[in-house]
């Protein structure tokens, strides 16, 4: 099992930036994939960025460009560098991470993106 602690949410006005967190309590070397997902009102949850254990990165084609995913693997923490937000991203932001043994998720925070 692995706990993943978030924190960075919050309000900020469009073209504003954020920054997320999200601090595993098992060493990387033990994860398969650790990434980030969102879902907004009445909408499914969703891919935003996920970064590999070899390090290899993926994104959602709405946050390409925007959005940075990196790894403090000393830390065993995932950032998710968000700019040029826009009212659109506003959603429960959840963490994630993939070992072998499950599939395991934050307690998510809020974002919200004023226009």
């Amino acid at each position: 099992q692995v706990q993943l602690v978030e924190s960075g949410g919050g309000l900020v006005q469009s073209g504003g930036s954020l920054r997320l967190s999200c601090a595993a309590s098992r060493s990387f070397f033990l994860i398969r994939s650790m990434g980030w997902y969102r879902q907004a009102p009445g909408k499914q949850r969703e891919l935003v960025a996920a970064v590999t254990s070899s390090g290899s990165t993926n994104y959602a084609d709405s946050v390409k460009g925007r959005f940075t995913i990196s790894r403090d693997v000393a830390k065993n923490t995932v950032y998710l560098q968000m700019n040029s937000l826009k009212p659109e991203d506003t959603a429960v932001y959840y963490c994630n991470a993939i070992l072998n043994g499950g599939n395991y998720w934050g307690q998510g925070t809020q974002i919200t993106v004023s226009s």
